[in-house]
């Protein structure tokens, strides 16, 4: 009973801090006007880096776990890689593309899970799962019909957001459930989150490479401008630290079905405040998505 009271209390965690982090990405790409989705995805895992030493080494809730071997050490480096990926090809969907339409492909995430996850673990789901499935793509080229302001460009990458989400819930499963692996989900972080900034600066440098001084040049002129980086970042450190815990503490399709109610949730948020134009035929669409992702529960 404690062990589910503890789980309901991660997930209860994980909700808001994920639509927290969805919602201020959307301001501040597409609202707010700040286009630069690699510094963004850069912030996120510097503030990863930075607090994930307060649990381990201040705090020490947790012992620090030392890597065991090259293997396990490239298993976190494509980990690190692979979040890379998805969090910036979602930013730059986001810029464009309504929340609604982005949750909507994101909501076929599990699509994607089911099939990494048999491919790297030869885990196979119920015959009733696969069969899922296929209402949960329908539903997205339904919506993807019916979206008032569907970019081609933004589409692919929002397609290419789910499926490293995907697979990074995937293999994070296996760095923190397997018996060979056993990371605690803080150390994962603590290791993972360096490796994405180093992979990140030479990308923010190479492809936005005025993205320092425009930050600053905003700050002076705004100083909401810092205080929604800081906020946003820090939050994104608390998503992806719940993002490890449920994942360990249910599986990976879990996480992906629970995220299907989470973009429920923020489309109605993100309608509100954004006022983005939504269409019948994509509500149709993303509610079978939804619906069908639940089934597969």
């Amino acid at each position: 009973m404690s062990g589910n009271v503890f789980t309901v209390g991660l997930i209860a965690a994980w909700y808001p801090s994920n639509i927290g982090v969805l919602l201020l990405n959307k301001y501040l790409l597409s609202n707010y006007g700040f286009r630069y989705p690699i510094f963004l995805t850069m912030s996120h895992v510097t503030a990863c880096a930075l607090l994930s030493y307060v649990p381990i080494a201040w705090l020490k809730i947790v012992p620090m776990q030392a890597i065991r071997s090259q293997t396990q050490f490239m298993k976190i480096a494509a980990l690190s890689v692979i979040f890379c990926t998805s969090v910036v090809s979602d930013n730059i969907s986001l810029r464009f593309l309504p929340v609604s339409f982005n949750q909507a492909v994101g909501a076929t995430t599990p699509f994607f899970t089911a099939v990494f996850a048999y491919s790297l673990t030869l885990r196979r789901e119920a015959w009733l799962v696969y069969g899922a499935l296929i209402p949960v793509v329908t539903g997205v080229m339904i919506a993807s019909g019916g979206a008032p302001s569907f970019h081609l460009y933004d589409f692919a990458m929002c397609i290419m957001a789910t499926a490293a989400w995907a697979l990074k819930s995937v293999v994070q499963g296996i760095l923190l459930s397997s018996e060979g692996e056993k990371l605690n989900s803080m150390n994962l972080l603590l290791y993972m989150a360096p490796i994405a900034v180093v992979v990140l600066v030479p990308a923010t440098l190479l492809l936005e490479p005025n993205v320092a001084g425009i930050t600053v040049a905003l700050a002076r002129k705004d100083v909401l401008m810092l205080l929604l980086l800081f906020v946003n970042s820090t939050m994104a450190y608390f998503v992806n630290l719940t993002n490890f815990l449920v994942t360990k503490h249910t599986s990976a399709l879990t996480l992906q079905v629970l995220g299907n109610a989470k973009g429920a949730v923020a489309v109605v948020v993100s309608i509100l405040l954004f006022r983005n134009p939504v269409s019948v035929v994509g509500m149709v669409g993303y509610s079978l998505t939804v619906f069908c992702g639940f089934s597969l529960q």
